[in-house]
């Protein structure tokens, strides 16, 4: 992805080096999810309290910002302040305005409006204070654990997580994580996979734009693509113990992930993505 001389987002928080601190357990609705680490640790047999409570802070570490990192912070903001862009005249045209997230980088823990989050869970989004949460060092497990190389895999992802910050501003969230309290945990994870391929939608969607406006190199699309189909929960359980338990997804398969984002991709609108009353092709 072409990045050299573009603007960087000035709603960047950069908490790297800092105590997360005690605020209880994160709130899993609303985008506070996870891309991949709450759905491996849930598939290996554990209590989502147990990774993200306060009572498992670690002390402070000290950190140095290696120039890989720099990249890369450097990277995410010039992302960031695309989505912002896009998303702007996206709502624009819809005859709403659109509010600008906040990204914030941390290192190993953080204390969010929706309680303690821990690297392991991945960047994951809080409705709470409108904020993204991001460990750069996903970037190594992107590459090494998931197989997912190139800077465009890493863009997708925050475009993933902005996804859900769309959804809160278009009241989609208040929509569907009530549902949550109404049904069991097995029919909820249902909504809960159409919730998240419509952010896979949305930073296809994302996507789309910043081709228009050629941002995006030879490669790129297939790098996100790519990305898509390693996080599917069909391919993480395969991987974590040889099978797949359907009841238990909650971010949709590989096939699933990848027709979505490549759906947002192809019509670059906010109309096309309402996964809970269409289904793949």
């Amino acid at each position: 992805m072409k990045t050299g001389g573009r603007r960087k987002s000035s709603n960047v928080e950069d908490r790297r080096g800092k105590s997360g601190g005690g605020g209880g357990a994160i709130a899993l609705g609303g985008g506070g999810l996870g891309i991949v680490g709450i759905i491996l640790f849930l598939i290996l047999g554990g209590n989502p309290t147990d990774l993200l409570d306060s009572s498992s802070a670690v002390p402070d570490q000290p950190y140095v910002e290696t120039e890989q990192d720099k990249e890369l912070a450097d990277f995410v903001s010039v992302v960031l302040a695309d989505t912002e862009d896009i998303w702007s005249e996206l709502f624009a045209q819809q005859g709403i305005q659109y509010e600008n997230p906040t990204l914030v980088l941390y290192s190993g823990q953080v204390d969010t409006a929706c309680g303690y989050g821990s690297a392991a869970a991945g960047p994951f989004y809080c409705p709470g204070d409108q904020k993204l949460y991001i460990d750069l060092a996903f970037y190594n497990e992107l590459q090494s654990s998931f197989k997912a190389p190139g800077d465009f895999a890493m863009a997708y992802v925050v475009a993933h997580e902005v996804g859900h910050h769309v959804q809160t501003l278009l009241g989609i969230s208040d929509q569907v994580m009530p549902l949550r309290q109404k049904m069991s945990e097995e029919e909820f994870n249902k909504y809960l996979v159409r919730f998240e391929l419509q952010a896979d939608y949305f930073a296809g969607v994302w996507a789309h734009h910043a081709k228009g406006r050629g941002y995006l190199e030879q490669g790129d699309l297939q790098e996100a693509i790519t990305a898509a189909g390693a996080v599917g929960d069909d391919t993480i359980q395969k991987r974590a113990r040889g099978y797949v338990v359907p009841e238990s997804f909650t971010h949709g398969t590989a096939k699933q992930r990848i027709y979505w984002f490549e759906h947002g991709f192809e019509l670059g609108t906010i109309d096309g993505g309402d996964t809970f009353n269409q289904t793949e092709k």
